[in-house]
Order: C-alpha cells, then structure tokens, then sequence
C-alpha cells in the first residue's frame, strides 16, 4: 500500500475535494445516496467545506481527508452528528475507486476510533451500512463495530430505495482500541 495521511479537512481542501468528488461521482453513487449536482461546483465545494469546519468548531463534526504521498486527495473519513453529552458519534468514510481494497477503509476507521476515544473522549460509535455492501460492512466488522438492527429505506442508489443495517462498537468494552481493525488488504 502507498504512504498516506488522515487529516482534519481544512479551507484549502476545497479545489483537490472537489476533483475527488467529480472523479469519484459515478462510482459513489453506485454505493450510496447521489448529491445535488450543485454540490460539484466550486461555489457548491467551497460551501460544503464551510459548513464543515463550521461544525467542526461547534463540536458535531469531526472532518477528515485521506491524502497520498504526492497530496492527491484519495478518500475522506468523519465523525458526525457528534453528541458529547451521550457520548456517541456516528462514523462515515469514502474511499476513491482506484484506493478501493487496499487498507484505506480499515485505516481510516482506526483513525476515526482513535479520535473518538482520545480527542472526543466518546463511549461509543455507530455505522450505517447498506445491504450488499459487503466491502464496507466487512471493513466495519473487522474493527469490532456489531451488526444491529435494520434501518429500511436508509438510502436511494441508482434510483432504487435500498435498506441496510445499523452497526455500533462500545468504546468502553475492554480492549477495544483503534489497533482492534485488522489490517487486511481484502477489503
């Protein structure tokens, strides 16, 4: 695998994401909800960043880039809906088509459980994952996150209403930490 860095998203992020997210478009949305296309502008980038960093600030969001050797912008991570009071946050990650099955998935996990527990202090994680997703719900299991219960209708891809499941890891069970995802290039 290629050297990287996970990051926290920053204002100059905005141009390499929105190439990221063009380049990245069609095979996203073969996995996941589509965007508005007024998203893949830069006005639309520069916006999504903005509110970003807003919540970032406000501590509900934690943003993350994923960046290779050469500072191509590769895949992102977050913490969201970050809620310090009950100590949960959920996770999300996207990883480019080219990067797919090679770690990045795994390591940005690690990453965002590693966040959770020393910068959030958070007690727990939660995950969605659409049925048929087998990459990514094997990237979510393999870091200690359990399958729960189905959440129907948690997403539109190629125009069809799809279900999935919720996934959670207790970040206070005993021997939970970040070195828990295996390292495993079959993701």
């Amino acid at each position: 695998m290629s050297t990287f860095t996970i990051r926290t998203l920053r204002p100059d992020d905005a141009v390499p994401l929105l190439a990221f997210e063009q380049a990245n478009r069609a095979w996203f949305e073969r996995h996941i909800d589509p965007r508005p296309d007024d998203f893949y502008s830069i006005e639309g980038i520069q916006a999504h960043v903005a509110q970003f960093l807003g919540e970032h600030q406000q501590g509900r969001l934690h943003p993350c880039v994923i960046v290779d050797e050469h500072g191509e912008l590769i895949g992102r991570a977050n913490l969201k809906d970050i809620n310090r009071k009950q100590g949960v946050a959920e996770v999300g990650y996207r990883i480019g088509e080219l990067q797919a099955g090679k770690g990045l998935a795994t390591a940005a996990l690690r990453h965002l459980i590693t966040l959770a527990q020393d910068e959030w202090r958070l007690a727990s994680l939660c995950a969605y994952a659409i049925d048929g997703n087998v990459a990514s719900m094997r990237v979510l299991e393999r870091c200690g996150f359990e399958q729960g219960t189905a959440a129907p209708a948690i997403a539109i891809v190629a125009g069809k209403v799809v279900d999935g499941h919720a996934y959670a890891l207790d970040l206070r069970a005993a021997g939970v930490d970040s070195a828990q995802c295996k390292q495993d290039q079959q993701i």
